[in-house]
């Protein structure tokens, strides 16, 4: 009996050491495919990533969802940067950028709130000069937007979602945010699946975020999912949706207050952040949110409607007076 017991946790041990060794390799390749191609800025004891593009009016670019800030740079930065200085920023936990610190680690289970990574990326800002900016964000940086719009109104010219967060959902959340965002997640389930989880798999995932459209030729390969699989990226990208909601219902129910321009677009085949639930209810409630509603279009509108984006930046530049 002592020798089977020994013989289990030998076992458990050489498989434990071989997913931990699979998902440093894999990330070791990952950093050094995908460099961080910006610079640094400190703020508060956390470095930010930026990138930075352009002149002319300040326009920030916050990614969503698992990603990074070569979701920008894929092209819709080259639409941008002959009208606007463009800063793009990894948001805390993702791509090159860190988080505070109470985040991250193995074990923990909170997640940054929307105001907290506004208030750090509007540090990192205003170190790196950034003046009165339209605040564009993806997804989830829809969140970030919303947020810094209530927190500096008086620093911000307007803020422009794309198929933005914005209000309380109903339901519950896809099974791997509850579980990568548990202390138990984190340290089982997060290290296998950034070891194993096949390139089939990924591509997969990043097909669904398009649709109905098509993810254009080379994006993949250029965003870097690789950077998303790393362990404290998941666990990061986990505890930050997971532990969204609550900060959206308490963020939404003072969004009547936001005299800003706003400008939100918004395809009707949105199903990963539905029109209905977010960007309708946004144009209802605040007085100065335009939506554009695009029809037939999914969750990518910067990539698949590149030029409806750059319409509604310069929608909220002529709005706020910068053009």
């Amino acid at each position: 009996m002592g020798s089977r017991l020994l013989f289990i946790i030998l076992l458990i041990i050489i498989g434990v050491a071989s997913v931990q060794i699979g998902a440093g390799v894999r990330e070791l390749r990952a950093r050094a495919q995908y460099p961080a191609e910006g610079k640094f800025v400190d703020v508060d004891g956390v470095k930010i990533h930026y990138e930075r593009f352009g002149a002319g009016p300040d326009v920030i670019l916050v990614h969503g969802a698992s990603g990074n800030t070569r979701d920008f740079t894929f092209g819709f930065v080259d639409l941008l940067k002959d009208d606007y200085r463009v800063t793009v920023f990894d948001r805390p936990g993702m791509g090159h950028s860190k988080q505070p610190d109470g985040y991250g680690g193995m074990f923990n289970r909170a997640g940054e709130p929307p105001i907290l990574m506004a208030q750090l990326l509007k540090g990192a800002a205003d170190k790196i000069g950034v003046k009165n900016p339209i605040v564009v964000g993806h997804s989830l940086g829809g969140a970030l937007a919303m947020a810094w719009a209530l927190e500096f109104p008086d620093d911000t010219a307007g803020i422009v979602m794309l198929a933005g967060v914005s209000h309380p959902w109903p339901g519950d959340l896809n099974w791997q945010y509850p579980v990568n965002a548990h202390p138990a997640g984190g340290a089982i389930v997060v290290p296998v699946l950034s070891a194993f989880v096949p390139k089939a798999y990924v591509d997969g995932v990043v097909a669904s975020i398009f649709e109905p459209q098509t993810a254009p030729a080379g994006y993949i390969d250029h965003v870097g999912t690789n950077l998303s699989l790393r362990r404290s990226a998941l666990r990061a990208n986990a505890r930050q949706v997971n532990g969204l909601r609550p900060h959206i219902v308490d963020m939404s129910k003072t969004y009547p207050q936001i005299n800003l321009p706003i400008e939100a677009i918004h395809g009707d085949a949105d199903t990963i952040v539905p029109m209905e639930i977010h960007s309708i209810p946004l144009s209802e409630r605040v007085a100065n949110a335009n939506l554009t509603i695009l029809e037939g279009v999914g969750h990518m509108p910067h990539h698949t409607n590149p030029q409806d984006a750059v319409d509604a930046i310069n929608r909220v530049a002529t709005r706020a007076g910068l053009r």
